[in-house]
Order: C-alpha cells, then structure tokens, then sequence
C-alpha cells in the first residue's frame, strides 16, 4: 500500500496540484483523462526509477505499465520480483 501512497501522492502533487486523493482513483487513465502526457510519463519513468530504484526499459514504456496508478504499482511490484 506503501507504494501505491508513493506513487498516487506523486502524480496528484505533481500534475494535479492536489492533495486530495478523491481526485484520482487508481484505475483512471492517466493518458485518456489528460493528466499526463508523453513528456509527463517520461517524468513518472524517472521518478519510478529514482524512487524506487527499477530501470524501466524501451519496450516496457507502454500503457499496460504505466496509465494507471494501479498499472504502476503492479508494474513496479513486478520488476521488484525480478531483481
């Protein structure tokens, strides 16, 4: 849950100016709702690594792993496993 806190404080600071988490559930878009874009996930990608030390690779910038809080939390999870 930690990581989820981490991950969902970052975006809502960050590119929503809030610190109200009702303002982004875990499963919304983050491409569709315009809250990121392909500027902002490179953001988010640096973030991820200096955070929580996963190096995320050319063919893993796709939606699946990083649109969603909760696409985020699961792929860090996931390279976390791997390491």
């Amino acid at each position: 849950m930690e990581l989820e806190t981490k991950i969902k404080g970052y975006i809502l600071e960050n590119y929503l100016f809030t610190d109200d988490e009702s303002q982004l559930a875990s499963g919304d878009s983050l491409l569709e709702r315009g809250i990121i874009d392909s500027t902002g996930i490179l953001e988010v990608i640096m973030f991820l690594e200096d955070e929580f030390g996963v190096t995320v690779d050319d063919d893993e910038m796709v939606p699946e792993n990083l649109d969603s809080v909760a696409n985020l939390v699961a792929f860090v999870q996931r390279k976390k496993a791997a390491a």
